[in-house]
């Protein structure tokens, strides 16, 4: 995703032949002036500079664009139990990771077999609600299925 931010940059003059580029994030000097350092100083008229100027100006528009960073993943797991039944797994898997019958069969045994088993990958934000869902669906259907979440 890119977020484009803009920063304005124009020409001003003062009425008394004197201009100045004016940037709202520029850092100012105390006395209200400037800092003039980089390309631009060469660009940027001194004080007294050229008294012709009838104060026709230019406008400098410059564009930065940013970019926004990838959220963090978060696995979200079930873990194996002598007592929930794997009917009721299969129904979770199904219900709240909308998996078919085939693979919510397939990550069920693999809990089974092997202890834990990964129900998807989502963003933090996600996947602590699915854990909250899982967790509270096992639990008014009195099955003590614990469900977790870790940084993938």
């Amino acid at each position: 995703m890119t977020v484009g931010t803009f920063s304005f940059s124009a020409w001003t003059d003062d009425g008394q032949g004197r201009g100045a580029i004016r940037r709202s994030s520029e850092p100012r000097l105390p006395e209200g002036g400037l800092v003039r350092n980089g390309p631009r100083a060469a660009r940027e008229p001194r004080k007294g500079g050229d008294a012709g100027n009838n104060g026709s100006g230019t406008a400098v528009i410059t564009r930065t664009k940013t970019q926004a960073k990838k959220p963090a993943m978060y696995r979200v797991l079930i873990l194996n139990d002598d007592y929930t039944p794997m009917e009721f797994v299969v129904t979770v898997l199904r219900k709240f990771f909308n998996k078919g019958p085939d693979e919510a069969t397939r990550i069920m045994l693999h809990v089974h077999h092997h202890g834990v088993g990964e129900c998807g990958v989502f963003t933090y934000e996600v996947a602590e609600t699915k854990v909250t869902q899982v967790m509270d669906f096992a639990r008014k259907h009195q099955h003590p299925l614990q469900c977790i979440m870790e940084k993938k």
